[in-house]
């Protein structure tokens, strides 16, 4: 029997509820009433601010727009409608002055080396100010680039918590229609921006909705990669993603350590239980 291709349906009206408790709740666990999160104009980013405001109330979130030289104003444009919608507080910080004289040793042509540096930069910006703001990084990544590894390790994928981190990018969108992210950038081709002309689906080579049906096999269906070329993908594309997976797997992950004793310092190590007296 042919297995069946997953729909990447979501309950909107459930999704919206976990995820504005998740921030609700772990903002406050760590002690933090506020969030800050970068705003490209991009649908991830929209919806990520979308849902802190909701969660968090508007003027407790920090919207930060970083454009580079290159940047597209359409962009700067889209961001604006998106904190005019959701009445957040914002900060605009040209990356300009800070990035050309590093990316003047970088030629040109070493478009990705030159991409991560200026996601490396919007990071120090954003930790910045939320050290002033005094909220949590709110991360925008969704579980479509999660996974294909498609994000800037310490770049665009540091933050503290991260509310749609396992929404698949077809998700996003459907969320993002939902909570009433503008249909400007609902319509736009996804791209981060690295160079001018960049999209997302152009770099990858392959479409989102395709790449999103394949990984929810994979990964939340457990399929092995012979059942998806029997679902009907291509045995090319299953692997190339596969690839992908692997490759960029230590960035899903903390760093190694090099273990000596039984309890290392890692994410997943508990806290100490106090003493008892």
């Amino acid at each position: 029997m042919m297995e069946r291709t997953p729909s990447p349906e979501i309950d909107v009206n459930q999704v919206r509820r976990t995820l504005v408790d998740f921030l609700q709740t772990e903002i406050t666990r760590a002690g933090f009433q506020r969030g800050v999160l970068g705003l490209s104009g991009g649908l991830d980013s929209a919806l990520a601010c979308f849902l802190a405001a909701e969660a968090l109330g508007p003027e407790n979130v920090l919207a930060v727009r970083m454009p580079y030289r290159t940047s597209s104003p359409e962009s700067m444009k889209h961001a604006a409608l998106v904190i005019r919608q959701t009445g957040v507080q914002s900060a605009t910080v040209p990356i300009t002055p800070m990035a050309d004289p590093f990316l003047a040793s970088i030629p040109e042509s070493q478009t990705v080396r030159r991409g991560n540096v200026l996601a490396r930069l919007r990071m120090i910006v954003l930790y910045d100010r939320s050290a002033e703001f005094k909220g949590l990084v709110v991360g925008t990544g969704n579980k479509t680039e999660i996974l294909l590894g498609y994000t800037t390790l310490f770049g665009d994928s540091a933050c503290a918590l991260n509310p749609i981190g396992d929404l698949y990018k077809t998700q996003v969108r459907q969320l993002a229609r939902a909570m009433g992210v503008p249909e400007v950038i609902l319509a736009k081709p996804p791209s981060a921006e690295l160079w001018p002309g960049q999209t997302d689906e152009g770099e990858l080579g392959f479409t989102y909705a395709r790449v999103d049906q394949l990984l929810m096999l994979l990964v939340d269906g457990g399929r092995a990669p012979e059942a998806c070329v029997e679902a009907g993908f291509d045995r090319t594309f299953v692997q190339a993603v596969l690839d992908r997976m692997r490759r960029s797997e230590f960035k899903r992950l903390p760093p190694s350590i090099g273990k000596l004793t039984p309890h290392t310092a890692k994410s997943d190590a508990e806290t100490p239980k106090a003493r008892r007296q």
